[in-house]
């Protein structure tokens, strides 16, 4: 679980880390990630949205 993974890098670093957590995820692991920024968002499969502690949308990416 990963919240606001990227929250004070660099655009370098932040790169970095989400294809670390990307590879992670290609060799089966679970990874969860909070963020509210949209760079890091495009890096996931899957999104939720949530709005005042509510589901507003729950889309998926062709894989």
């Amino acid at each position: 679980m990963a919240d606001e993974p990227t929250g004070a890098l660099d655009q370098k670093t932040s790169k970095e880390i989400m294809e670390i957590l990307n590879k992670l995820h290609k060799e089966g692991k679970t990874v969860i990630i909070v963020t509210h920024d949209p760079f890091v968002a495009d890096y996931c499969d899957r999104i939720i949205q949530l709005e005042d502690g509510k589901v507003v949308s729950d889309t998926s990416k062709a894989v």
